[in-house]
Parts: C-alpha cells; structure tokens; sequence
C-alpha cells in the first residue's frame, strides 16, 4: 500500500508543472496531475489528493472558478501557485478557501514549507493545540481558552474583548493566511468595514506580546492581504 502524501498539481505549463513534480518526488510525495479546470475536479473526485496545487491560468476553467467548484463539496488543502502577484487576486483566492498562495517564479524550500504547513493545518497535527484541555502554546506564548487567559513567558497578559478575539482567531487558524476582511467579519461582522481599527487592535497586540512589535515573530503581515500566525518560531 503506497502510504505517500499525494499532491494533484493543477497547471497547464508542462515544464512548470514538471519543475514542480521533481521537487515533490524528490521529497517523498506521490503526484498526479491535471492540466485544466475540468480534468483538476475529476482528478480530485476520483483520487482525493491530500493536497493541491492550483495554477489560476488554466486554459478551460479560471483556477478560482475551480477553486469555488471545489469548496462546494471538499476541504482539501489548495495552494495557489500563480504569476499573478496583484494583492487583490491573492485576497480573492484566499476569500475564496484557498489555504495559501505562492507567487512564481518561486524557490523549492519556500513550495515545500508552505505544503508542510497546509498538511499540519490540515491534518490538525499541530502539537501546541491541546484540544482536550483547551490550552495553545506557542513558544512563550500560552492561550487557555477556558480561563479565556494569555500568557507570555507565564506573566499574563491585559488584553481588551476584542484583542483576545483577535488573537483567538488566529490562533485556531495557526500557519493560515486570514485576510482582512475574514478577520473584519469574523470579529466585527458581515456589514461593517473596520480596517483601521484592525489595524489599531493588531498594533496593540503586538505592542502587549512581541519583543520588537516592529519586527513580529508570533503574527506577522501579509503585505496587502492580511496576517498569519506563525506554527514555530526558531530559538
């Protein structure tokens, strides 16, 4: 029985989709591979790929079209893997249930690193959530959901409702890029537009948990499109 993780790369580019292919195979994991729209949903259907990797140029379907088809029925980790760097699509694409976005031309650790990360959210295999005891920690920093308390290097600390919301929902999304208007929606709700007072919300916190808030090591921006909560942070 082949135990590999298996990875469906969607893309039309064959010396791209080639490129990619070795880089994974070299590492360990099975592939199979799509080059369109069409063929990526059948391929997903028939082989339920532990992770996929979806170009947006496909010549039949638009890669978000895709993406929207496979959200209606599955939850297999989506990695866009596109040219197209424009904030706006990323912010689509990630809106839309990608779970992250890599822009080419792109470095083999960098591919690998963000397919570690999908698999870990995926497969809930990230050991600092304690689901049982309802307890998050990363590095010095310690969330107990049930005191509804955080702590750093095991000093509390002070944060307002909505801060510990904010901090919260990152966490449950640890390694995941949440967009600002997730964040806005899920904290705030669906009719409103508080980007400065995220931004505000997000300063404070990390002014209450980072040793240097202008260089962040527990959540740090997406440039354009929102914030992510590292899974480690190097000693």
């Amino acid at each position: 029985m082949n135990s590999k993780v298996l990875i469906l790369i969607v893309e039309d580019d064959e010396y791209i989709s080639n490129f990619i292919s070795a880089i994974l195979i070299a590492n360990n994991y099975g592939v199979i591979k799509a080059v369109n729209g069409t063929e990526a949903i059948t391929m997903t259907a028939s082989h339920v790929p532990d992770l996929i990797l979806l170009d947006l140029g496909l010549p039949d379907i638009d890669g978000t079209e895709v993406l929207k088809s496979l959200r209606t029925w599955n939850g297999i980790p989506v990695i866009v893997v596109s040219a197209r760097g424009n904030e706006r699509e990323k912010v689509e694409a990630l809106d839309l249930g990608a779970d992250d976005y890599v822009t080419k031309p792109f470095g083999p650790s960098e591919l690998l690193a963000r397919i570690r990360t999908a698999l870990r959210h995926s497969q809930k295999t990230v050991k600092s959530l304690d689901t049982e005891n309802q307890k998050f920690t990363l590095s010095e920093l310690a969330i107990d959901y049930s005191k509804r308390m955080i702590t750093l290097a095991g000093k509390e600390v002070h944060l307002t409702p909505i801060e510990y919301k904010i901090i919260v929902l990152m966490s449950k999304h640890v390694g995941k890029v949440l967009t600002h208007d997730f964040i806005i929606k899920e904290i705030w709700g669906p009719y409103t537009n508080e980007n400065q007072t995220l931004r505000v919300n997000m300063a404070n916190i990390r002014r209450k948990i980072e040793k240097n808030p202008a260089e962040p090591r527990y959540i740090i921006t997406e440039v354009g499109v929102g914030y992510r909560m590292v899974e480690e942070i190097d000693s």
